[in-house]
């Protein structure tokens, strides 16, 4: 199945926090998409990874995504390593994505960073012919994305572009929702944290509204690339 856009995390819902919004967008535009999961997120204060793997599969069918796939490495402990790049060559040569939609270069949870350099190097590897991986005993051919995006998280960094997500903001918060033991957690057991309460959801909306404001839209989502970008038609910018 070759994809158009792999959208990759480190944890489940780190897509879904950051650029759902876009990829609904992409989907209605008749675009296949697939999603990507690092780790398992068996780190984190609220649920376990049973309960995360549960969510993580509803969100992406709820969003039209075509599949999910976690690569099960360490959460909080993965490292640039062979072993790990290897896992994300196979993923990427397997589904051959045009835009690959990365996490953000720093941020507050470490894992972030770390994974935005693990993944943008992945995908220079994948176009490699000498890096060989193989998938149900096949050997696999290179593929190299066309462009890396990293979408912004909990930080607000410096972005080059933003993608109006007006008309899907209402669905970009049903799909971070689903994620019931993260997010939607004022009544249930366990530690409070600084994403489990209704405050975080509001930050969420005005976050999403600033980005939108600087474009003149209702609501936006902004990415960084990790090179230049070139424009083949003015009328393409707002």
């Amino acid at each position: 199945m070759k994809l158009d856009i792999l959208a990759i995390g480190a944890h489940p819902d780190d897509v879904e926090l950051s650029c759902s919004g876009t990829l609904l967008k992409h989907i209605d535009l008749g675009y296949k998409i697939g999603l990507c999961d690092l780790t398992k997120g068996e780190l984190g204060s609220r649920g376990n990874e049973t309960i995360r793997k549960e969510e993580a599969t509803k969100a992406y069918k709820l969003m039209g995504a075509l599949v999910r796939e976690n690569l099960q490495m360490e959460d909080g402990f993965f490292r640039h390593s062979n072993e790990n790049i290897l896992k994300l060559v196979t993923v990427i040569r397997k589904y051959q994505p045009e835009i690959v939609l990365a996490n953000a270069l720093s941020d507050r949870h470490p894992d972030h960073g770390r994974a935005a350099k693990l993944i943008g190097d992945s995908c220079f590897y994948a176009g490699l012919p000498k890096v060989q991986t193989k998938i149900n005993g096949e050997d696999q051919n290179p593929w190299r994305p066309k462009s890396v995006y990293h979408y912004v998280q909990d930080r607000n960094v410096e972005y080059d572009f933003i993608v109006d997500i007006s008309p899907y903001f209402a669905r970009k918060m049903e799909l971070i929702l689903t994620f019931e033991s993260q997010f939607d957690a004022d009544d249930k057991q366990g530690p409070v944290t600084p994403i489990s309460t209704g405050q975080f959801m509001k930050y969420m909306e005005a976050k999403n509204r600033m980005y939108g404001r600087d474009i003149q839209v209702e609501y936006g989502e902004a990415f960084k690339a990790a090179r230049d970008i070139g424009v083949k038609d003015l009328f393409d910018l707002l």
